[in-house]
């Protein structure tokens, strides 16, 4: 049995006894689905969500929302964290606003979102661009600012005789591990943002919506099944992105030079 099999062994045989562990605390001690919903009426809530479609397009909806957010984020996040990290000037300039904006919290923005946007797609995914934002902007940032200097007197030795060949031929890609940290870190932060945004009543509709909405409801088991789908759904967004980071960004990190 080689490593990797005994790795998801393990795995499995925890979730296994995790269950178990919960399905007896559930049941025999604490005896009230309201307070602690048992594995088994979670499992029959999960069925039921599945069956009639409406676990399927909550999901759907958060993950519009995330990718909004997200998308801004990155569009915003990166060409500025590259400004402020190699120009001193634009470093100046931006720095005092940027630290003034970055220590409000994201959820601080709900009022102006649902002002700005009403209760739509848009309004959600600003509140996860709040979130998402300033650990992209900072950690591209730090990347830049990080570069060795004797990468730039080689690239210049090598040819690139401006600053857009200095960033794009030896800035970007010393930095591009420490921007995939940022946005790695930002994915999170957007994902809590989001469940948030939605519990909060910028949207109507998706996972965190339903997580508070069956609250309301007393509907226990499935405010369970949502925050098992939330914890799931962001492991599955974080190794994606990691798997692809590895693979394709960073493959000189492990030897794999094509």
């Amino acid at each position: 049995m080689n490593r990797q099999t005994q790795k998801q062994l393990l795995g499995a045989v925890a979730l296994v006894i995790a269950a178990v562990i919960w399905q007896i605390i559930a049941e025999y001690i604490v005896g009230r689905s309201f307070i602690l919903p048992s594995f088994t009426d979670v499992a029959g809530a999960f069925i039921n969500l599945l069956g009639s479609g409406t676990l399927f397009a909550d999901t759907m909806v958060s993950l519009e929302h995330f990718g909004i957010g997200l998308i801004a984020a990155l569009l915003l996040g990166v060409p500025i964290g590259i400004l402020m990290g190699w120009f001193r000037v634009a470093d100046f300039l931006l720095d005092p606003i940027i630290e003034i904006l970055r220590p409000i919290p994201p959820l601080a923005w709900i009022p102006f979102a649902i002002i700005w946007f009403g209760l739509t797609t848009q309004a959600a995914g600003f509140v996860i661009f709040a979130g998402a934002f300033f650990p992209i902007l900072t950690a591209t940032y730090s990347a830049f600012r990080d570069v060795p200097r004797v990468f730039v007197e080689a690239g210049k030795v090598l040819g690139c005789d401006t600053s857009l060949e200095l960033i794009r031929h030896v800035a970007l890609p010393a930095a591009i591990p420490g921007i995939a940290s940022g946005i790695r870190i930002a994915m999170g932060v957007g994902w809590m943002c989001l469940v948030a945004a939605e519990m909060f009543g910028v949207s109507r509709y998706g996972l965190g919506y339903q997580l508070w909405h069956n609250y309301y409801l007393h509907q226990m088991p499935n405010v369970v099944v949502y925050m098992l789908i939330l914890g799931l759904a962001g492991l599955i967004i974080d190794r994606i992105f990691r798997n692809y980071v590895d693979k394709q960004l960073l493959r000189w990190r492990a030897g794999e030079v094509a």
